[in-house]
């Protein structure tokens, strides 16, 4: 890449390759692909594991796209099962791109995390390190990253570690995402008993088969028509009251 060793990292030149739609690899100027559906190409690198590594690498199946998006920690999947479940992200990729400039001595390259699409058809880039895993390698990437997402007219967003109750009730519910668990039936019953809020527990008893009605129940709540109350300050449980979501359903 031609780029003046004096360059100047307020304005980094930015290139972006990647593997397009017919599974070709492509190296191009930031600003040349910034309307590419990066929520929609192939990760630039594989997902492993390997015996004695310290990471341990995934896929998970999003039911935002119906498709594995991979994970190389268990917090990047946390932050997976997150997005997931938030209404407004429309699309996922994994590892989307390389992202190449020149610190002033030498070429220099990162692949963010994620790449999001939102519902607005904004886009956001996200990067997941730990608060106390933050080095300063990783800081200045993350700073070109944001700066070369401020260029594309891209959001940029480095998360840690997620709240611990609302992620353990969202990995719950995440367990019920397929749709394979929303009985048509048992689901209508379900809506009409949380118009008006109540327990968890006694709105599937009342539905008449706890059994059948739970995996719905749970689904729904995955969906956001049906919402929790304190999913941020309690465990789901028995007595949660739950109600009709007031919008943000899927």
């Amino acid at each position: 890449m031609a780029v003046p060793v004096e360059a100047d990292l307020a304005e980094p030149h930015i290139e972006l390759s990647y593997v397009d739609a017919v599974r070709e690899r492509q190296r191009r100027p930031l600003l040349a692909c910034a309307t590419a559906r990066f929520e929609d190409v192939a990760p630039v690198r594989p997902f492993r594991w390997s015996r004695g590594e310290r990471h341990f690498a995934g896929w998970y199946w999003a039911a935002t796209t119906g498709q594995h998006v991979g994970f190389e920690s268990w917090l990047e999947r946390d932050r997976l099962v997150l997005m997931d479940f938030d209404p407004m992200v429309v699309g996922i990729a994994s590892q989307p791109f390389w992202l190449y400039w020149h610190d002033g001595e030498r070429e220099r390259r990162h692949a963010p995390d994620y790449f999001v699409r939102r519902a607005d058809g904004s886009a956001m880039v996200v990067d997941v390190r730990a608060d106390d895993r933050v080095e300063p390698k990783d800081a200045e990437a993350f700073e070109v990253t944001r700066l070369a997402c401020v260029q594309a007219g891209w959001g940029f967003e480095r998360v840690g570690t997620p709240e611990a109750v609302l992620l353990a009730n969202v990995r719950w519910l995440s367990r019920y995402r397929h749709p394979r668990c929303l009985h048509g039936p048992t689901a209508g019953r379900l809506r009409e008993i949380f118009a008006t809020p109540g327990p968890l527990m006694a709105g599937a008893d009342r539905s008449g088969d706890r059994l059948a009605a739970l995996p719905a129940l749970f689904h729904l709540l995955w969906q956001q028509e049906l919402a929790a109350d304190g999913m941020v300050t309690g465990l789901l449980g028995p007595r949660t009251v739950v109600r009709l979501a007031d919008g943000g359903a899927r």
